[in-house]
C-alpha cells in the first residue's frame, strides 16, 4: 500500500537532485581550496620546509574565524558576497557560495592533520633527491596521505548534507528544506520520516564508498 506523502514524487526527486547538486559542487570546489590551504599551512608552519610565520599566522587565523561562525549565521552574513558572485541571493546556486566557504576551512583542518601524519623522513628523502617544493607535495606528501584524505573528504561530505538543510533559509531547496517546509511546518509525519530515511541512506552510501576507497588506497 502506497503512503501519501502529501507532495508529488516529482517534487521529492527534484529536492534530491538539488541536495546532490549542492553537496557535490560545493565539495569539489571546497576540496580544491582546502588542499591548497592545508598544504600552505603544513609548508609554512614552525617545522615546515617553507617556514613563514606571517603567512601561517594570517591563514591560520582566517580559517579559525570562519570555522567559529555557525553556518546559518555565515550564510546570512555573506549574502552581499553571494549576490556579487552569482548574481542572486536566493536559490540552489546561491547556496553554493556559503557552502564552499563553510566546507573549505573545515576540510583544511582535516587535510592538514592528514598531511602532518606523513613521516618527516619521506620529506627529507625527497629533499635529498633534489625534489622541488611542488614535487615534494605532489609526489610524496599527498600520495602518502591519500587514504586519510579520502576519509576526510567523506567526513566533509556528510557535514555538507547537514548544511544543505539549513540552506533552505535562502530558498536553496533540497531534501532538508522539503522536510522542514512540507514536513515539519505542516505536521506531515510520513514525509518527515521519508526524508530522514533518504538522508540516512545517502550518508550510509557516502560513508561506505569513502571507506572502500580509503581501504583500497591503504592496502594498495
Amino acid at each position: 500500500m502506497m503512503i501519501d506523502l502529501g507532495v508529488p514524487m516529482s517534487q521529492i526527486i527534484l529536492a534530491a537532485e538539488q541536495t546532490v547538486y549542492m553537496v557535490f559542487v560545493s565539495l569539489f570546489l571546497g576540496t580544491i581550496l582546502a588542499i591548497i590551504m592545508s598544504v600552505v599551512l603544513v609548508l609554512t608552519n614552525a617545522d615546515g620546509i617553507l617556514k613563514n610565520k606571517y603567512v601561517f599566522t594570517v591563514l591560520n587565523t582566517v580559517i579559525n574565524i570562519i570555522r567559529s561562525i555557525p553556518f546559518i549565521i555565515l550564510m546570512v552574513f555573506i549574502l552581499p558576497l553571494t549576490k556579487m558572485i552569482v548574481g542572486t541571493r536566493i536559490g540552489t546556486t546561491a547556496a553554493l557560495v556559503p557552502l564552499v566557504i563553510f566546507i573549505a576551512p573545515y576540510l583544511t583542518r582535516l587535510f592538514e592533520n592528514s598531511i602532518l601524519e606523513v613521516s618527516k623522513g619521506i620529506v627529507e628523502a625527497a629533499q635529498s633527491m633534489g625534489a622541488s617544493y611542488f614535487e615534494i607535495v605532489w609526489y610524496f606528501l599527498l600520495p602518502e596521505a591519500k587514504s586519510s584524505l579520502i576519509l576526510s573528504i567523506t567526513t566533509g561530505t556528510i557535514g555538507l548534507i547537514g548544511a544543505t538543510a539549513m540552506a533552505g533559509v535562502i530558498g536553496a531547496g533540497g531534501v532538508g528544506d522539503l522536510a522542514l517546509t512540507y514536513g515539519y511546518e505542516r505536521l506531515n509525519t510520513p514525509l518527515m520520516f521519508f526524508t530522514v530515511v533518504i538522508l540516512v541512506i545517502f550518508v550510509q552510501i557516502i560513508q561506505s564508498i569513502g571507506n572502500h576507497f580509503a581501504y583500497k588506497t591503504r592496502n594498495h
